[in-house]
């Protein structure tokens, strides 16, 4: 599967480089900024995850109060004491 999204990603590339006109391989500047724009990509997708499931916690404590009182959920597990 990962060989088919690799062709399909790599195809939509090659349009894109026929649209702007620019010769492959592409000039160095222009592969920079490529790169950059995978990294930069692949570290999005966890920062919006994180948001994603902070907005939930969030919403999720909303719902859990009572009156303007928070309820706090019951403990799972006995919590250790520093000593």
């Amino acid at each position: 599967m990962g060989y088919i999204i690799s062709l399909g990603v790599g195809f939509g590339i090659g349009l894109l480089y026929w649209l702007l006109k620019v010769q492959s391989p592409a000039p160095p500047l222009i592969a920079l900024a490529g790169l950059l724009g995978m990294v930069l990509g692949e570290h999005a997708i966890p920062v919006v995850k994180a948001q994603l499931f902070a907005q939930t916690q969030t919403v999720q404590a909303a719902d859990q109060t009572k009156d303007g009182v928070v309820q706090k959920p019951a403990a799972s597990s006995a919590t250790k004491e520093g000593g």
